[in-house]
């Protein structure tokens, strides 16, 4: 390379951080979650990471963005570069780092954060958690930028808590963009959108990659594994297993699903979906959030049996439906929803103790320092936490639903030290410790690699076999339940479609995928 070529790259370079990671360990809450991990990332690599559910990914990146901090250690080395200085820890640099994640998503839920997207997005211009001044004309013309650049620009009014989970995403990176960082750091970015906006989360990384900005992906699904990716690292219960680079525009192929993945039992083994009193029943229903109509003018039934799957667009009131059907939203007035066993004057929590959750909100909501056994021994009661202590034979039932999510090892471990995935095994277990009547599962194999996905698949295609009544949301088809038998397609809080499961437009889609 020419010496003028090499001092431009090398100006260049210099405008991004580099960080180096030698021997650094990191342990919480009494045990190692990253083990001696040797790392270098240069301006212009784009890494990809992918590891197994509690392997340590969104642990290291939350190191790498200074939220957490290694173990002392003689031989660690933590080292960053930027601009000709070198620092020895994040802080010097902090506000060039940039991270969207779950957990800072979840922060807007957990604190009721319930700005407008225009302000969320400007928070990124200041770099603060709160906008600390008014908007000037140049920062509203930025943000309006910066979400016509995402397309999104039809969101910078709404409320940020009357999104959908995947809207919310796409408002994140915005503000990440907004941040202008020299290193950007993303966990399971592509988690819970659907085509369109996985498609415009893939579109603004490829603009970002025409300088050379160094960033770090994780995630379950090598079919989003972005195209202009340069590396790619492999992390296993704490430890980086291997480093290689991409070749250019490689073609990615899916993963195949793991031995074990559904179908369950065969299809004659299915109770009857159409016997029975409704178990919920909405007629001409619509719930408002903050002002935002998200659901219009609904009417259907869910009997004993029946696997309703709900799908449709980020925004289309999936999520809002599912709050609604359980009781976190309420129905506005000319509607009505009933309840089987739910009379004037009974309350709802007689229901829910019925009814086995999984959705995304319940991540935000457990406080960080409740364990494991207990999160799950609080589905027993149909609460967040518990009022008093567990008794021996509520203990003994929570561990059986620990074990039979393959979580038994988690007991003990506070919700702080679970990954996602691993969180989100132990609201499974939550779910299911009551044997519900009535499963409600909103995008519940989100953030899961392929073989735990795979596991608690199986495990819902069995109780849908068996006849618990389900409703399930998600973005995936292949993640329909095999047994599902009636459907629900929503667009803007109107269903296009409300009816038993269109098969042979399914079977055409899936041969299509």
């Amino acid at each position: 390379m020419p010496l003028h070529a090499e001092r431009s790259n090398a100006r260049l370079n210099s405008r991004f951080v580099e960080v180096e990671l030698r021997h650094v360990w990191l342990t919480l809450g009494g045990r190692a979650v990253l083990r001696n991990i040797d790392w270098h990332i240069r301006p212009g690599q784009r890494w990809v990471l992918v590891g197994p559910n509690g392997a340590g990914k969104t642990q290291l990146l939350k190191l790498l963005a200074g939220d957490v901090w290694p173990s002392p250690a003689h031989s660690a080395l933590r080292r960053y570069r930027c601009g000709g200085e070198s620092f020895e820890d994040p802080y010097g640099i902090k506000e060039q780092l940039a991270y969207l994640g779950p957990e800072r998503q979840d922060r807007y839920e957990h604190y009721e954060w319930n700005h407008r997207v225009e302000r969320i997005v400007a928070t990124g211009l200041q770099r603060t958690d709160i906008l600390l001044s008014p908007l000037g004309a140049e920062d509203r013309r930025r943000v309006e930028r910066l979400l016509s650049r995402l397309r999104i620009e039809q969101l910078a009014q709404r409320r940020f808590l009357t999104l959908s989970y995947g809207e919310r995403r796409m408002v994140l990176l915005a503000r990440a963009l907004a941040w202008q960082p020299k290193l950007l750091l993303l966990d399971e970015p592509f988690s819970g959108l659907d085509v369109d906006n996985r498609e415009r989360f893939a579109h603004g990384l490829v603009a970002l990659s025409r300088s050379a900005l160094p960033w770090v992906l994780s995630t379950h699904r090598l079919e989003d594994v972005p195209p202009v990716a340069t590396h790619l690292c492999r992390i296993e219960r704490g430890r980086l297993t291997s480093k290689r680079r991409l070749m250019p525009r490689r073609a990615r192929r899916a993963p195949r699903a793991p031995r074990g993945t559904a179908p369950a039992p065969s299809r004659a083994s299915v109770a009857t979906r159409t016997n029975g009193a409704a178990l919920i029943s909405l007629q001409h229903a619509s719930a408002w959030r903050c002002g935002v109509r998200v659901l219009r003018n609904l009417t259907f039934d869910v009997r004993p049996a029946q696997c309703w799957l709900v799908h449709g667009a980020n925004g289309s009131g999936k999520s809002s439906l599912i709050q609604v059907l359980y009781g976190g939203l309420g129905v506005a007035c000319g509607g009505r929803i009933a309840r089987a066993g739910v009379q004037p004057g009974v309350a709802l929590h007689a229901f829910r103790r019925r009814v086995g959750l999984v959705a995304p909100e319940l991540q935000a909501i457990y406080p960080r320092q409740l364990a494991a056994l207990d999160l799950v021994a609080s589905g027993l009661h149909a609460s967040v936490g518990l009022n008093e202590p567990l008794r021996a034979a509520e203990r003994r039932q929570a561990r059986r639903a620990l074990r039979r999510v393959g979580a038994a090892g988690l007991a003990t471990r506070t919700v702080r030290t679970l990954s996602y995935g691993q969180m989100r095994r132990v609201l499974f277990a939550r779910a299911l410790i009551n044997e519900p009547d009535i499963l409600l599962l909103d995008e519940p194999y989100a953030g899961l690699d392929a073989r735990t996905r795979a596991a608690l698949r199986l495990l819902v295609e069995r109780a849908i076999a068996q006849g618990t009544t389900t409703i399930m949301t998600t973005h995936h088809r292949d993640e329909w339940p095999v047994h599902a038998t009636h459907e629900i397609e929503l667009s803007r809080g109107s269903a296009r479609y409300c009816g038993p499961l269109r098969r042979t437009r399914t079977r055409a889609r899936r041969r299509q995928a």
